[in-house]
């Protein structure tokens, strides 16, 4: 392993600690070369459990200082933000740098081919310009006729747009339009074209080069699930230790006390079986039987809780051995909205969504200071200034391996908030936070219509607008936003798996690197005007701005980002 350290610093030697079965072991790092200011150190060390945590402790004249994932300190740390190197199988090769596509089938693209039939009873059928009925009983069972047919049919779309891979909000049938309320996992919806339709849409992303993940809740089914039929009716089926009742089998635990949404019991062995263990399960079969490429779990943290009862992290490896012995390209990500590094440190979930580590600090720093509370904590929300939101970002990534921090979903919105561009005031704003999604650490995610502008800022209902397929009502701007930044990310590896150094973070402007041996990039976003920077290097601009030579100052106008490759030799 290598560390840099500053001239500066005047470092007088350096060792790397380690705890092997859980015994602190100290490895002295040699100077492995020197390049301009900066001293490079390089140390082996053996790999003896199934997680390498480790830090640095660098010697300089009249003190030693601790470096891990937080950063230097003069005094003691605990083991707690210790970078960590793990040793289980990796998340598939092709997901790494990937950019992510969310969908939610029924508000993305009708199918002419494939029009949809009759409406189920539950259903309220809408027109695709209609307003979404945020708030009321109708916002939940609407229906503005996409399907997978549809999304089939806007591929070539995605892929002009530089989209890695999809990710579909569930596709099982169930009374409401978002379809967390399963009342099978042995179809696919017939509302959205059904298994034929599922199959051909990913045999159609795989000929284009894209893989498709799915989505499905291992938290809870719906009431009408056969399984919660036969639970209810009678206690000696095999159903009947599925879930958790009371003394009254009218009773039972439901996801936050949603009747229609009765929570898993994951002590039961058959339920197990059935949902996520082996290869007769529904996560082994979508991957082998549908062409799916993974997964995200709703509701990940949590499922296989209550109460005194956690199984959450045998869950979770359940749920990788199934797919890593079935499906083993497939990828696995997790809701989680709060802090996940204890879940992220292991052989489970290969990533989570960056909620709390990307969407919540960034809208902090461009979002209005009058925005609701989007995750249940009393009070406004944070108001960040750029150095504020770094040390978020740093706090959370500081506490899970490098490796999840790379296939973390960062993401600006989803179908469970309003959408960005509503958050922060409009295009300019929206272009800020694009900037950051496709140049920071992670898998970015955007959600269907972000690209082209499409708002929703009232209630997270209200943010699942049908897609506008009338390009005469695009904002062009934002769309090439995000198209250009997409295309620089892909030619760029630096930006997809290179590593992360803050450069400079104040109120109004960060200043960041993404490096890799091969080449070095910097990336500078502003939220408004600001003191200049000088540049301490030659680099070429990548999105046709102006260049850099030693001396000269950084453009300091705001809002504004800039992307540059540093000139090397």
């Amino acid at each position: 392993m290598f560390v840099r350290t500053s001239k500066s610093l005047a470092a007088r030697g350096v060792h790397v600690r380690t705890t092997p079965d859980g015994e602190p072991a100290y490895t002295e790092a040699q100077v492995d070369r020197e390049d301009g200011d900066e001293v490079w150190w390089r140390a082996s060390v053996p790999v003896v459990n199934g997680e390498l945590g480790y830090r640095f402790l660098v010697q300089t004249p009249g003190r030693r200082l601790w470096l891990n994932g937080a950063g230097l300190s003069a005094v003691d740390v605990t083991d707690a933000a210790d970078f960590r190197l793990p040793t289980y199988d990796p998340p598939p090769a092709w997901a790494e740098g990937a950019v992510l596509y969310e969908i939610f089938p029924d508000r993305f693209a009708r199918s002419s081919a494939h029009p949809v039939g009759t409406l189920p009873d539950w259903a309220v059928p809408a027109a695709w310009d209609d307003p979404v009925a945020y708030g009321t009983p109708a916002g939940t069972k609407q229906v503005y006729g996409g399907t997978l047919w549809g999304v089939a049919e806007k591929l070539d779309y995605l892929r002009g747009l530089g989209i890695d891979a999809l990710y579909l909000t569930p596709f099982f049938p169930s009374r409401s339009n978002h379809r967390y309320d399963a009342s099978s996992f042995d179809v696919v919806d017939p509302l959205l074209g059904g298994d034929e339709a599922l199959k051909e849409l990913t045999a159609q992303a795989h000929l284009r080069g894209i893989r498709v993940i799915g989505d499905i809740t291992l938290n809870h089914t719906g009431d009408l699930h056969p399984w919660f039929r036969r639970a209810q009716a009678d206690p000696a089926s095999p159903e009947a230790g599925f879930y958790y009742f009371g003394a009254d089998r009218s009773q039972y635990a439901s996801f936050f006390g949603v009747p229609s949404l009765p929570k898993l019991d994951h002590r039961s062995e058959e339920m197990r079986r059935r949902l996520y263990e082996g290869p007769d399960s529904v996560i082994a079969r979508y991957p082998t039987e549908f062409g799916l490429d993974g997964w995200r779990v709703d509701v990940a943290q949590s499922a296989a809780r209550y109460g005194a009862i956690d199984l959450n992290a045998r869950m979770a490896r359940a749920v990788r051995e199934t797919l890593q012995r079935s499906a083993p390209e497939s990828l696995l990500l997790a809701e989680h909205q709060f802090d996940a590094s204890e879940t992220l440190r292991g052989d489970g979930w290969h990533g989570t969504m960056a909620y709390a580590g990307f969407t919540r600090p960034v809208l902090g720093w461009l979002g209005a200071a009058d925005n609701p509370e989007l995750w249940g904590v009393p009070g406004r929300p944070p108001v960040h200034g750029g150095a504020e939101m770094a040390a978020v970002m740093r706090q959370f990534s500081a506490l899970i391996p490098w490796r999840a921090v790379t296939h973390n979903m960062t993401l600006l919105d989803s179908h469970d908030m309003p959408r960005f561009r509503s958050l922060v005031g409009g295009a300019g704003r929206q272009a800020l936070g694009v900037a950051l999604l496709m140049t920071l650490p992670g898998l970015p995610m955007v959600f269907a219509g972000d690209e082209v502008g499409v708002a929703g800022a009232l209630h997270n209902e209200d943010g699942r607008r049908a897609f506008p397929w009338d390009e005469g009502s695009w904002d062009q701007g934002t769309y090439e936003v995000y198209r250009s930044l997409i295309a620089v990310r892909r030619e760029h590896a630096a930006l997809r798996s290179g590593g992360l150094r803050w450069l400079h973070t104040a109120e109004d402007v960060v200043l960041f690197e993404r490096a890799l041996p091969e080449e070095t990039l910097v990336v500078q976003v502003s939220r408004a005007a600001h003191a200049p920077l000088t540049a301490p290097f030659a680099a070429s601009h990548l999105l046709g701005g102006p260049d850099l030579s030693p001396g000269v100052q950084l453009p300091s106008d705001g809002p504004a980002f800039h992307v540059w490759r540093v000139e090397r030799g």
